[in-house]
């Protein structure tokens, strides 16, 4: 799901809005972040919620209305600081405003896509018990959850989901056959892959892959592509664009029992 040159206008800005500033430090100095920004396509800012507050202790949690175990993060500062760095009202063909939460919609790699196409993202990263209601209601454009799972925060799935936003930005990845032949960018798994030698310890590459037959090449990737995808994640098969081509390798599959190759079957 890469993106054409022409959907790509302007550097993509992204903030992140934390209780711990820290987490961000390494990850934004390096691998695909560091690259992005080298390459002048991206640029990110850690804004801290205590800056926004307007006590000398910095509180940004408060008990529950109505009781129960935990803190919730008060919407006060999370508003100001967002409109602080907005300078603006929320333009929506432009700007996203997420809020990580376990109760997002499951992110995706066509959300991935979707958000790549924003000029500018503004991440909320929840914390404690989770973040005052007003502020999911009236002040995200969109909430994003990673998984079915309860994590300290949302810094690490706000990082997560932007590494999956920027490689998909043209010339943040060395090559842009890179990302349309990633798991899940067609809609499928990614097909084995194998590298020199051609032996180790008695394992041996597939002969087709060193027959030069680029054509062969492709439909064995293809087929073992929805190999893997039927063994280990058929549900992605119901939603995947399919040809007629690729369901005789479906039914190849069947009729030779969807043998897996690498354990993950048992």
């Amino acid at each position: 799901m890469a993106l054409r040159v022409s959907d790509w206008l302007t550097v993509m800005r992204i903030d992140f809005f934390t209780l711990s500033p820290h987490l961000f430090t390494s990850p934004l100095e390096s691998a695909i972040f560091q690259r992005a920004q080298d390459k002048g396509l991206a640029n990110f800012r850690v804004n801290n919620i205590r800056d926004y507050t307007h006590d000398k202790h910095h509180i940004t949690d408060d008990y529950p209305y109505g009781g129960g175990a935990g803190m919730v993060l008060k919407p006060e500062p999370i508003f100001e600081a967002v409109e602080a760095v907005l300078a603006g009202p929320v333009v929506p063909e432009r700007q996203a405003i997420v809020l990580m939460t376990p109760q997002g919609r499951p992110f995706t790699q066509e959300t991935a896509g979707r958000l790549a196409r924003y000029d500018w993202l503004l991440f909320i990263c929840g914390h404690y018990e989770g973040v005052d209601e007003r502020v999911r209601t009236h002040l995200a454009t969109e909430e994003i959850s990673l998984g079915d799972y309860v994590l300290s925060g949302g810094e690490l799935p706000a990082l997560a989901v932007a590494d999956a936003v920027i490689r998909l930005i043209p010339g943040v990845l060395g090559s842009a056959e890179s990302t349309q032949e990633e798991s899940h960018a067609a809609g499928l798994l990614e097909y084995p892959q194998y590298t020199r030698p051609p032996e180790y310890r008695g394992l041996t590459v597939p002969e087709v892959l060193l027959s030069g037959h680029h054509g062969e090449v492709a439909k064995w990737r293809r087929k073992e592509s929805l190999r893997r995808t039927l063994i280990r994640r058929p549900e992605l098969i119901e939603t995947a664009d399919l040809s007629a081509g690729d369901q005789r390798l479906i039914n190849d599959l069947m009729a030779e029992g969807l043998v897996e190759r690498d354990g993950l079957s048992q």
